[in-house]
């Protein structure tokens, strides 16, 4: 396990109200590493997309992640929040990278934004 897939295991999903993450590289649309059995290499393109895209779109559009639709709930320059029927993509953007944490039935929302956001404001500071 690489330093990068433990930074999301212990700051994310051990909060128990993230269920996957994934750490996407920015300049070559690559995942840096996810969660064990998280595979979203060919959907990582879609995220650097979604924040250079017109953010309006993705607010009034959303987005499809693995054959289903989520609504957009909040999309600036720095984060993406979308809602599916009973899960959610929390999406932050730093320097280098896009932070994406999953959350399903049962988890709370705002616990898996605060963990993401925290993790994403730690990147920040680093330069990253």
């Amino acid at each position: 396990m690489n330093q990068a897939q433990s930074l999301l295991i212990e700051g994310l999903t051990s909060t128990k109200h993230v269920a996957n993450a994934a750490l996407i590289k920015i300049a070559d649309r690559s995942v840096m590493a996810t969660t064990p059995g998280f595979n979203i290499q060919s959907q990582a393109p879609v995220f650097v997309q979604a924040f250079q895209k017109n953010l309006l779109q993705i607010r009034r559009d959303g987005l499809y992640f693995k054959d289903r639709y989520y609504k957009g709930i909040r999309v600036d320059e720095h984060s993406i929040y979308l809602k599916g029927k009973d899960n959610g993509l929390v999406l932050a953007k730093t320097k280098s990278f896009i932070l994406l944490g999953t959350y399903s039935h049962g988890m709370y929302p705002s616990v898996c934004v605060e963990a993401v956001e925290k993790l994403a404001d730690y990147f920040r500071e680093k330069g990253n």
